[in-house]
């Protein structure tokens, strides 16, 4: 059974205790899906030297953390309920999830954490970020997974990651939105199911216009304000 630096600990043995934290966060420019690049840092005070980290990263958010100013309230309705009921319903939700290895260290190291990111607004924080209209976002970030390391005897050991490893961060929303601006200017991104495509395109076919956008705004209009 694979022990965990706790364990290892209380028998005296020095096994690697990382730390992480995030230094930034900024867009990927360069992919083809949009993709936000956490600069992250791990150090260990026992100066071990690990060959890898198989490191799983769980990002949270954390709404309750923040305020918001009346109009953002309305915005969020769906996803919080009313604003009476926000001190209920504002609780932690998953983001996303990020497996991946990092490379060798002694002592300390960065490495980039990529985090690919949907536009659909269906999804619970898609939602929460296209509502924000500045600000940051409260996130927790908590690690799991394995460490490889160079043993006493100069063989390879590993351990586990304890369970409550995790660090807060407060994401500028702005790297959020570059990121959306660049892979989608001026645009957005509606999921929908087959059957009411095919009717979208019969009914944009029907009024003579040239895209999907043209005739949803025209039914919106005809809709009344």
């Amino acid at each position: 059974m694979t022990e965990t630096v706790d364990d290892l600990a209380r028998t005296g043995v020095r096994t690697p205790a990382p730390e992480f934290s995030v230094l930034g966060v900024e867009p990927e420019k360069f992919t083809a899906a949009p993709t936000l690049i956490f600069r992250m840092g791990v150090s260990d005070v026992e100066e071990r030297e690990v060959y890898t980290i198989s490191l799983s990263t769980q990002i949270l958010i954390d709404p309750a953390r923040r305020t918001y100013d009346p109009p953002t309230r309305e915005l969020l309705v769906d996803l919080f309920g009313a604003p009476e009921r926000w001190s209920a319903t504002t609780t932690t939700f998953q983001w996303t999830r990020v497996d991946m290895l990092l490379p060798s260290f002694t002592g300390a190291a960065t490495f980039d954490l990529r985090v690919p990111c949907t536009y659909d607004l269906e999804v619970a924080a898609t939602k929460y970020f296209y509502s924000l209209p500045g600000g940051h976002v409260p996130l927790t970030l908590v690690f799991s997974g394995t460490i490889f390391y160079k043993g006493d005897d100069g063989r390879l050991q590993l351990v586990q990651i304890p369970w409550d490893l995790s660090t807060k961060f407060r994401m500028p929303i702005k790297a959020w939105r570059e990121m959306i601006d660049h892979h989608y200017v001026s645009s957005g991104w509606v999921r929908l199911h087959s059957d009411t495509l095919d009717r979208l395109r019969a009914e944009t076919v029907a009024r003579g216009l040239t895209s999907f956008d043209a005739t949803v705004a025209d039914l919106l209009a005809e809709s009344g304000p």
